[in-house]
């Protein structure tokens, strides 16, 4: 018999087969496992994105730190990060960037912005990347997307519920039952989806009447017409749907200027960026004091332990939405690697249609459970609402994240 280096052919043969299953079981069981996180970390959703990155950081290394992907040999979980900018057209550049550099990637999440992640899962979508947000807006899981799951509430459904416990709550906290809202708000799709079913029928439903309306696009150079015309119309609160920390500041000061301040005109934000830490370095405390803000998650007593860790780990005065969510989808993803014994991208999202737990992950989210519908929501997602009590967002709605009572402001 030839030899070849040494060995017999037949022996060469069975040496080759064995190298090559050696590749496909590390191709099943690869040492570390890739998933994407496409935020803004530069303009002026910056600081949310900023903090995602944070939550997120900290997910992987309690995943690695736990002993990786148990399913595929203690794979460590790796974390690509991306900057979605500034604008749609940027955050779209950044998904077409990260598809092709990282042709590997399990899954991601991001974009924070709605108007971002409206074009870049269009980008994520063909790739069959299952892509985890916590975006408000309908229109993203409304264009029959196979691969994209919402965590959040749509933001139809935040406004059919926050106005009536908001109305619930001033009439418990007052005894006097509000009549008149004003609205301000952005041009942010999840603002315009928000905004929508309050026009068409939720103020009719709850007897409220709109008595001013004004909308801007971000980010805003000077609010003291808005507010002019807010104050013109004595509401008995106000509905503020900005959706940056610079907005949010230029209003809440605008609003004090006028004597409309959150402790004298109850002042109800919507958003994770009325709640990032950066906005209390940003404006004075009283500007702030009583202030109400609807969101999609805030950490429960579920999360006292990571709360603790995460403050300690980054020197950040709480762990909010935008810090939560990104933990939370970084944990989901794990859950659907393991749950599918594999990395691959079309597997993970299958597992992502299918689960339906009440543990893990889920117990990240008031609601407590984790399982998406046919258009990629999560079922049962609930509205949570803050408030600001000497100068710190405290859990008010629901019960099972609440820390405090809601207060109603006194009007002046």
């Amino acid at each position: 018999m030839p030899i070849i280096d040494g060995i017999g052919r037949r022996g060469a043969l069975s040496l080759a087969g064995a190298a090559a299953l050696a590749g496909k079981a590390h191709a099943q069981n690869p040492t570390e496992v890739k998933i994407a996180m496409l935020v803004p970390l530069s303009g002026p959703w910056a600081r949310s994105g900023l903090l995602e990155q944070m939550g997120a950081r900290m997910a992987i290394d309690d995943v690695n730190a736990a002993g990786g992907i148990q399913a595929l040999g203690g794979a460590k979980l790796r974390l690509m990060e991306f900057d979605a900018g500034d604008s749609a057209e940027k955050a779209k550049d950044a998904a077409q960037r990260m598809i092709s550099q990282e042709p590997d990637l399990a899954g991601g999440f991001g974009c924070w912005h709605s108007g971002f992640t409206l074009a870049a899962t269009e980008v994520t979508e063909r790739a069959e990347l299952p892509w985890l947000t916590l975006s408000y807006s309908d229109l993203i899981t409304g264009r029959g997307f196979k691969f994209v799951f919402q965590s959040s509430p749509t933001a139809i459904s935040q406004a059919e519920e926050l106005l009536p416990i908001i109305v619930d709550l001033a009439t418990r906290a007052s005894g006097t039952r509000p009549t008149k809202v004003a609205v301000v708000g952005s041009n942010n799709p999840a603002v315009t989806s928000f905004l929508k079913p309050i026009r068409e029928h939720v103020l009719k439903d709850l007897n409220l009447t709109l008595v001013a309306d004004e909308i801007f696009t971000a980010p805003l150079a000077d609010a003291t017409s808005i507010v002019q015309k807010l104050r013109s119309g004595k509401p008995d609160f106000v509905l503020v749907q900005s959706d940056n920390v610079g907005d949010d500041k230029l209003l809440l000061e605008k609003f004090a200027e006028f004597g409309l301040s959150a402790k004298k005109m109850p002042l109800v934000g919507g958003g994770g960026h009325w709640c990032v830490p950066e906005l209390i370095k940003l404006t004075a405390p009283e500007n702030l004091e009583g202030l109400i803000v609807g969101l999609a998650d805030w950490p429960g007593k579920a999360a006292a332990d990571i709360d603790k860790r995460f403050v300690k780990r980054t020197g950040e005065p709480w762990f909010g939405h935008d810090s939560i969510f990104a933990y939370a989808h970084v944990m989901i993803l794990k859950e659907a690697i393991e749950r599918g014994k594999s990395a691959d991208r079309r597997k993970v999202a299958e597992i992502l249609r299918t689960i339906d737990i009440t543990s893990g992950p889920a117990t990240l989210f008031p609601d407590g459970r984790l399982a998406y519908d046919e258009k990629g929501r999560r079922k049962g997602a609930k509205i949570c609402i803050v408030q600001y009590r000497n100068g710190k967002p405290v859990p008010v709605y629901p019960d099972s994240i609440a820390t405090g009572e809601a207060f109603w402001p006194k009007t002046s």
